[in-house]
């Protein structure tokens, strides 16, 4: 499965949890990805975990997806960084032109 990454989930690890995880999202992967994008155009640039409570999904479903985003190019950091609620640093985001395209043309 993660030779097929970034357009499907990606998994990691030998004992296979991480696979099933993947299995499992796989088809809500897409759903994913678009709300994630979503939520990054409407705040115009945030951390995951911002774009992930405007979502108002669990931050564990929503999260890798803003990796493949990545990965496909369709999000980019802006070079900032923010504190999360943890206290620790995280990348600020944003849409690349290739995403708020993507996003607009469904």
């Amino acid at each position: 499965m993660t030779d097929l990454y970034p357009d499907n989930p990606g998994a990691k690890g030998p004992d296979g949890t991480s696979q099933d995880a993947a299995q499992v999202i796989a088809p809500c992967a897409s759903y994913l990805r678009r709300l994630a994008m979503q939520s990054l155009d409407r705040l115009s640039e945030a951390t995951v975990l911002e774009a992930v409570e405007v979502a108002k999904v669990a931050p564990e479903s929503l999260q890798p997806r803003f990796s493949e985003l990545r990965a496909m190019g369709l999000v980019e950091p802006t070079g900032a960084r923010r504190r999360n609620p943890s206290g620790k640093y995280a990348a600020v985001l944003r849409l690349t032109a290739q995403g708020r395209e993507v996003l607009a043309n469904g």
